[in-house]
């Protein structure tokens, strides 16, 4: 498999974008000029939380790229190069929640409906399909405006709008695989059905889910960064790439760089995760790999 990884020169570009994103991310502190403060912030239902906020110089305000600033300053005067590299951490670290949450609840749920079948399969399949049924866009904007406006929220709403899928897939695999030998030669020797499941489908129904992760990583970022735009994503004052674009788009005539370094970010880290994902698809798919 890694032979034929390395052969393929896209995949190779998509590891090496994602690579260096994570490199932002982890060493984010060290690389940036300006550091946020963090604030407690009360909410409207009487609880406070704990929220950055970047420093305000209206002197800096709306000043070019050049030596002191990298990617020039917002209309706060705030240092965009630090605040993109700051939201790397952000941005990541939402994508890897929402996926991994909504992988984890659509494995389980779907390995359940197609292996035990009956009013279990139904019960879950027809929740999944009210879900299926509704936009993934105005579900998502639904409750994100339900939640109010935080990175929290975001990735709440994301997680609702996207485990249907996962189970919906994995109850398709488990399905093709549930009547091969390996498992009947597991109940014939009296396994369980949680262990046949557990141990014998779900470990072979891992590489469409592999797929299907790796690409969904840089659509839950593109639909975040949508919500921050619209105002249904991070709160103000957050270095999240969407809401920067959405604050920069009113400058962008006579400010490019307000929102074209935040877009160049989002664009970087989609374009590693798609090439990524086709990547794995190609190896993973005999009659793609042939």
């Amino acid at each position: 498999m890694l032979h034929l990884f390395r052969h393929s020169l896209l995949s190779m570009i998509g590891l090496a974008l994602i690579l260096l994103v994570v490199f932002i991310a982890i060493f984010a502190p060290l690389l940036i000029q300006e550091h946020p403060s963090y604030v407690e912030v009360s909410t409207d239902q009487g609880t406070t939380r704990v929220e950055e906020r970047w420093d305000i110089n209206f002197e800096n305000k709306l000043l070019p790229p050049g030596p002191e600033h990298y990617f020039g300053t917002d209309d706060f005067g705030r240092d965009i190069y630090s605040m993109v590299v700051w939201g790397t951490q952000i941005s990541l670290k939402l994508c890897l929640m929402v996926v991994l949450t909504a992988t984890i609840i659509g494995v389980i749920l779907g390995g359940v409906a197609g292996y035990f079948g009956g009013k279990i399969d139904e019960i879950i399949m027809r929740v999944t399909d009210v879900f299926l049924a509704i936009p993934y866009l105005i579900l998502a904007m639904a409750v994100a405006a339900a939640l109010g406006r935080s990175i929290e929220n975001i990735m709440m709403a994301l997680i609702v709008v996207w485990w249907p899928q996962y189970a919906r897939l994995l109850r398709g695999q488990v399905l093709s695989i549930r009547e091969n030998q390996y498992v009947e030669a597991a109940r014939s020797v009296g396994a369980s059905g949680w262990r046949i499941l557990f141990r014998h489908i779900l470990p072979n129904s891992f590489s469409p889910l592999l797929v299907q992760i790796t690409l969904d990583l840089g659509a839950v970022l593109l639909v975040a960064a949508g919500l921050s735009f619209i105002g249904l994503g991070a709160s103000p004052g957050t270095a999240e790439w969407g809401l920067m674009i959405s604050m920069g788009r009113t400058h962008m005539f006579h400010a490019w760089w307000y929102v074209t370094f935040p877009g160049l970010a989002i664009l970087i880290t989609v374009l590693g995760f798609n090439l990524l994902g086709d990547g794995i698809r190609d190896i993973t798919d005999p009659k793609l790999r042939r």
